[in-house]
């Protein structure tokens, strides 16, 4: 890390001054702005640590080979089996979605890294999910990929569908998905996570990206990356993402 202590303490309030005052940041100040990713996760994990308990968690790579990144998330913007949520939590409404894993046991920080099978028999459900891309920041996008990370990944809201208990079944790689917004056709993919098999992601996040907080817990939430890429919509839109054989999950943000 290349940051100081009182640059990340900075970055955090900063940032959590942006939340609670609803005033969007134009920019982090030069001194507190990120270099590295671990300056972000530096920040994002300060922030997360003083906004409290985490209980869900993102992961995503930009290709299957490349490193995965993560951010925490909390339980005021975790949902489960809701079709509406209020327009006024969001800035901006980026719609993405996403196959979701739900823990039913313990994987914490260890030295001995956590093995497939291991991470297979952890697994107590697979959902649907809707995850909405909003920032900190006034205008979406525009701080680089550090200041984004710092921002927890740019996560506004996790909107978890139904659980699939037989879950062993589904293979994600090639899931069939449409995602209609308004009754129109959008995405219509075999897979779509450029990231490839999410089993990887969630080994990195517990055994790497989830160590500062101790690893991952029972009833721990893991979405596991975007299928569609991210959709703007307007408030009152409504999305409806559908998996066969996994799943079907509507959302109208208004």
């Amino acid at each position: 890390m290349t940051m100081t202590a009182e640059a990340v303490v900075a970055a955090a309030d900063a940032l959590l001054a942006a939340r609670r005052d609803n005033r969007p940041l134009d920019t982090l100040p030069p001194a507190t702005m990120p270099a590295d990713k671990a300056d972000a996760y530096a920040i994002q994990t300060e922030v997360a640590r003083r906004i409290g308990p985490v209980t869900a968690w993102k992961v995503g790579a930009s290709a299957p080979d490349a490193e995965p990144s993560s951010a925490p998330i909390h339980a005021e913007t975790l949902f489960f089996d809701r079709e509406t949520l209020p327009a006024g939590m969001f800035r901006v409404i980026g719609i993405e979605a996403e196959i979701v894993y739900r823990l039913k046991s313990d994987l914490p920080a260890r030295d001995e890294p956590w093995t497939r099978d291991e991470l297979l028999d952890a697994i107590g459900s697979v959902h649907p999910a809707f995850e909405i891309c909003d920032s900190r920041f006034a205008a979406y996008g525009s701080q680089g990929p550090f200041a984004s990370l710092a921002d927890q990944a740019n996560h506004g809201a996790l909107i978890v569908g139904a659980a699939t208990a037989d879950w062993r079944r589904i293979d994600p790689v090639t899931q069939p998905l449409t995602l209609d917004i308004d009754g129109e056709r959008k995405i219509d993919v075999i897979g779509g996570n450029k990231a490839g098999d999410p089993i990887r992601l969630l080994g990195w996040l517990a055994n790497v990206g989830a160590r500062p907080f101790g690893g991952l817990h029972a009833g721990d939430t893991v979405t596991t990356g975007s299928c569609t890429g991210t959709i703007f919509v307007q408030p009152g839109s409504r999305a409806v993402a559908d998996f066969p054989g996994l799943g079907r999950i509507a959302l109208t943000v208004a």
